[in-house]
């Protein structure tokens, strides 16, 4: 398909990468993402998103904007507080690329529903703060043959993989059952420096758009570590564990459950 004049002069500094342009362009307009968590993660993701082209966008958020969100969630403004997260996403999206499609999920994601509300898009993104979810999404995303890119951030540290869903190490390989419930602890009790989501999200978003346009090389069996205390990326090479409960050689998860940490 051609690209239209309004939208080469909005994609212009896209188009002129030569290994992108007009075909790669093209691919972002056909492509559909679905968005899981529109808070520190998912706000970045999803502006990038939106403002590079991707033809249509899902967010799943049934959480509402609060005041100790506005730290590092910059889709949401103070105005904002009270409303739901999913539809301020996406009326604040609309604003800035009318020409992307949204679809605002208000609900939580169980493994009731994960299957069919992933399977109308190419790619999901894990953009949550909680185990279960995290979880869930890796195995739906196995399961099912899609690609999932993941993140994950904590104090002033971060991580991003990409997984290609029955084809490249999945997060089961690395961590294949949830932390104890004693183990976790949260960003609100932990704390996160707002950057820190911001610069992991932009990975995912990133990783995305080279998974679409087939640019560069997204982060397949590899897991990129970031430290923003030492200012320093580390990545470690991950392979698919032939003991993995989802994706190994006798597979134990075979279908979707709530896990409970």
């Amino acid at each position: 398909m051609r690209i239209s004049g309004r939208e080469r002069q909005r994609y212009d500094c896209q188009l002129v990468l030569k290994e992108v342009g007009e075909r790669g362009q093209a691919a972002l307009r056909e492509a559909s993402v679905l968005v899981v968590g529109a808070g520190g993660l998912g706000a970045p993701v999803l502006y990038y998103l939106a403002a590079a082209g991707i033809g249509r966008l899902g967010v799943v958020d049934d959480d509402v904007v609060e005041l100790s969100n506005l730290q590092r969630q910059v889709l949401f403004t103070t105005a904002d507080i009270g409303r739901g997260k999913a539809e301020v996403a996406v009326e604040r999206l609309a604003a800035l690329n009318p020409e992307v499609t949204f679809e605002p999920h208000a609900a939580r994601l169980t493994a009731a529903g994960a299957a069919a509300l992933i399977e109308p898009y190419d790619i999901v993104v894990t953009a949550v703060d909680n185990f279960p979810t995290r979880y869930l999404l890796n195995d739906a995303c196995v399961l099912a043959g899609k690609t999932l890119v993941d993140g994950a951030v904590l104090r002033m540290t971060g991580l991003a993989m990409t997984i290609r869903g029955g084809e490249t190490a999945c997060y089961r390989c690395l961590f294949p059952e949830p932390p104890p419930a004693a183990g976790v602890v949260s960003c609100s009790e932990a704390g996160i420096l707002g950057p820190v989501p911001g610069l992991i999200g932009s990975i995912q978003a990133l990783e995305v758009i080279k998974v679409v346009t087939g640019v560069g090389r997204p982060l397949y069996g590899r897991l990129l570590q970031f430290d923003g205390g030492e200012m320093t990326f580390t990545e470690v090479e991950v392979a698919r564990a032939p003991t993995c409960p989802v994706c190994g050689d006798e597979p134990r998860v075979r279908e979707l459950v709530d896990l409970v940490v």
